[in-house]
C-alpha cells in the first residue's frame, strides 16, 4: 500500500488501482434547527495502463464522502486509447462551462497541463501530453469534461 503526504492523497490498493483525492468541499445548509453541514469529495482512480474514472461522494464526515467517491469512480472507469505513452490525436471538448484542449506530445515532454486534468491523465497512464483549460476553474466540471474528452478519443494503430 503506497501513500503520499502532499496536496493530493495517493493510495494504491492490492488490485493496482491508484486513488487520488482531487477536492474536498464543506457544504453548509441553513435549516430551521441551525446549520446542516456535509462534505463532498471528488476522487480520481486509475491503473496507469489506460483505465481511469472520476466520482463524487457526499457524506456527513470526510472519510465517508471519500469512500463513496472511490466506489463511484471505480464503477465508472473508462478505457483510454494510448499511443506511445501519449494521446492518439488532438481533441477539443466543450462540456457545460468548461472547454478543454488536449494534444499529443513528443516523448520526454511530460504532462504540460494543469489542475485536475494533469492528475487524471497521470492516472490513465498518459506520460506525454499538452493542453489548455479554457473557461472554467471549477474542478468538478473540468474533471468530468476531461473524462468526456478521453472517452471520445479514437484508437490509432502503431
Amino acid at each position: 500500500m503506497k501513500q503520499k503526504n502532499d496536496k493530493n492523497k495517493v493510495k494504491e490498493n492490492k488490485d493496482g488501482i491508484e486513488e487520488k483525492v482531487l477536492l474536498i468541499r464543506r457544504v453548509s445548509k441553513k435549516t430551521s434547527g441551525g446549520n446542516y453541514v456535509t462534505f463532498s469529495a471528488l476522487v480520481a482512480v486509475g491503473d496507469g495502463l489506460g483505465k481511469v474514472g472520476v466520482g463524487i461522494g457526499r457524506g456527513l464526515e470526510v472519510p465517508l464522502a471519500i469512500k463513496k467517491a472511490i466506489t463511484r469512480a471505480r464503477k465508472r472507469m473508462i478505457d483510454v486509447p494510448l499511443y506511445n505513452n501519449t494521446l492518439p490525436h488532438e481533441i477539443f471538448i466543450k462540456e457545460k462551462a468548461a472547454r478543454i484542449l488536449l494534444k499529443p506530445a513528443p516523448e520526454g515532454t511530460g504532462l504540460k497541463i494543469g489542475s485536475v486534468v494533469r492528475v487524471i491523465l497521470e492516472l490513465a497512464g498518459v506520460k506525454d501530453a499538452s493542453g489548455k483549460i479554457i473557461g472554467s476553474r471549477n474542478k468538478i466540471i473540468n474533471a468530468y469534461a476531461t473524462i468526456t474528452a478521453l472517452q471520445s478519443l479514437k484508437r490509432r494503430e502503431k
